[in-house]
């Protein structure tokens, strides 16, 4: 299936290809054209649309938040956009692209396609905005975050190559979980920490977080696994470098490391909303 997208522009295209060519990431010039534009609106929203949406919709509570819960709001307003418009275009071309579909082991490894090419550069261009602003940040966002930050921005990146650019987009699928996430957080910063809208909201995120990057994420990191163990020990196929294949695996592997380890620390963090407050000081403290 061809990107459906707009067609890059020539002299874009022309730019890419030096940096293409020395990182040995042959499609990248066919998507630089969303990866690009993808980092400056999620940029954008998140210097101006996010603060002054958020001061109109919260007028009592986003003004008066500190610098850097006030920073971590954005982030999460950025997130919700992002997450919500990647995983419809991701279920979309998974769902679209017949050609996807029927692909073997051997294209599962080295094929590629447009619109799985088009899911890639936009969630490209989020992952690179979202490890520079993890960086500005680290002492507000924590090391796990800049972990996750640095993988998932590797994995889009090599599946340009391309490399396993199929898995790539199922590891898209990952952020199902994340509008239910965001909702989780706002709602501690809204005062509504232990309501019943939260407990039905905790019960969608520990599910589809579960599933989506727990059961469906290493459900696909095993096919990969597999493809790429095959790929690298099939005399007569095009050669897998070693260290491609490290690569990929240590990025996917340290994600779901990541994801399991999230999972146990949310189990407890939602069970704790519902907890009999000691005293009032904890709930101002999560609104701050």
């Amino acid at each position: 299936m061809r990107d459906p997208f707009f067609r890059p522009p020539t002299s874009l295209v022309k730019a890419a290809v030096p940096v293409a060519n020395f990182l040995a990431l042959k499609t990248l010039p066919l998507h630089v054209h969303e990866i690009l534009p993808a980092f400056c609106f999620y940029e954008f929203i998140n210097r101006i649309v996010s603060p002054y949406v958020s001061a109109r919709l919260a007028p009592k509570t986003y003004p008066q938040l500190s610098r850097n819960t006030q920073i971590n709001w954005n982030v999460h307003f950025v997130s919700m956009v992002q997450s919500c418009f990647i995983n419809a275009l991701a279920l979309w071309v998974i769902y679209a692209d017949k050609e996807r579909m029927r692909m073997s082991w051997k294209e599962r490894v080295w094929g590629y396609t447009g619109a799985g090419g088009m899911v890639q550069g936009f969630a490209a261009g989020y992952f690179a905005w979202d490890l520079l602003v993890t960086m500005q940040d680290i002492d507000v966002h924590g090391w796990g975050a800049l972990a996750h930050a640095a993988s998932a921005l590797t994995v889009s990146m090599i599946g340009f190559r391309p490399f396993v650019n199929y898995y790539g987009l199922n590891f898209i699928l990952y952020e199902l979980s994340t509008p239910f996430l965001n909702i989780h957080w706002w709602l501690d910063k809204l005062g509504m920490t232990g309501s019943t809208l939260q407990l039905v909201n905790g019960i969608a995120l520990l599910a589809t977080f579960g599933g989506s990057r727990l059961i469906w994420g290493i459900y696909q990191n095993y096919r990969m696994y597999t493809d790429i163990w095959r790929a690298l020990h099939t005399p007569g196929e095009l050669p897998v470098p070693s260290w491609l294949a490290i690569a990929y695996i240590a990025s996917t592997t340290a994600l779901s490391g990541l994801n399991i380890y999230w999972f146990g620390q949310m189990i407890q963090a939602v069970a704790k909303r519902f907890e009999k407050p000691n005293d009032t000081k904890e709930q101002q403290k999560k609104r701050k």
